[in-house]
């Protein structure tokens, strides 16, 4: 490293560390992959001759960005999605008012939501957003990592924007919202297909975490068959909210955990319906059984 002693380059990047690994936990999802991708950042630095580079800084974010694409597009490739860690820290409340003390706990649950809602985007799309709107980096640079121009990439972004915007804009109270779950219960319990497609978004996604690892359904015809799974009757059970969306959460005699359903409900319709049933990620659920 020429012109740069190490020990400067060292604490340029390590001023940089947080907002790196800001930068690619929003583009990834997962906390462990942000810390791998910010070290492997670190190791390019390290063999870098960095005589040539004028910001740093921006050198850094162009990197992590790239990894970060990188690795989102690989796990794209194998079907692996980056919501699923958001899920794994999700928050269930029982559906009710909540406690003064429970408003920090319910603002993080809106972060989970929105690396849900980052999920639904392609990997340029989730880049190009989140690096523009949520830390202002130029179109230029954006552009550079996807290999666009930077109007192009202000396309992608704007794209990526109005689908955040969508999915995230508040489509009803939670009143609606828990009418239209309702509806979707009474239609499985008494078999009504039609009934279900009514209440069910034509591209609705259905997710069910099982001890051998995560099923996917996708659309209203295919779900609407499946939903039997549904009218089960559990020994007891209760209305939650599940990182801020209705939910159902229930029990065996025993007391033991049965099974979690968070939905999502959009234009009065459920676009996405997510349960839990792996015995393990029921039991690190902290709500008590009702009584």
């Amino acid at each position: 490293m020429t012109d740069h002693p190490s020990g400067l380059v060292a604490e340029v990047f390590e001023a940089q560390r947080d907002r790196l690994r800001a930068v690619a936990y929003r583009v990834l999802g997962s906390h462990a992959d942000a810390e791998d991708v910010v070290q492997e950042a670190w190791m390019r630095l390290a063999r870098q001759d960095v005589a040539g580079i004028g910001n740093l800084a921006g050198w850094l974010t162009t990197v992590v960005g790239r990894i970060s694409l990188d690795l989102l597009r690989s796990r794209r490739a194998h079907q692996e999605s980056a919501s699923e860690e958001a899920f794994a820290g999700l928050l269930v409340t029982p559906d009710d008012d909540p406690a003064p003390d429970e408003q920090v706990a319910l603002a993080d649950a809106v972060g989970l939501a929105l690396l849900v809602v980052l999920d639904s985007l392609t990997p340029s799309e989730r880049l190009a957003f989140v690096l523009h709107d949520m830390f202002a980096v130029p179109f230029r640079d954006i552009g550079r990592i996807l290999g666009r121009s930077a109007d192009a990439s202000k396309m992608i972004a704007s794209r990526a924007r109005r689908k955040v915007h969508a999915a995230d804009r508040p489509t009803g109270s939670g009143r609606e919202h828990r009418e239209v779950v309702r509806a979707f219960g009474a239609a499985a319990r008494s078999g009504d297909f039609e009934a279900l497609l009514r209440v069910l978004d034509p591209d609705v996604r259905l997710t069910v975490d099982t001890p051998d690892g995560t099923v996917v359904t996708l659309g209203a015809t295919q779900v609407a068959a499946g939903a039997r799974m549904f009218s089960g009757e559990a020994a007891r059970g209760r209305a939650v909210r599940v990182n801020g969306s209705p939910g159902q959460m229930s029990w065996r005699h025993d007391g033991t955990p049965l099974s979690l359903i968070a939905f999502t409900v959009t234009d009065g319709r459920i676009a996405a319906i997510h349960i839990v049933v792996d015995p393990a990620r029921l039991a690190a659920i902290n709500l008590p059984v009702p009584g």
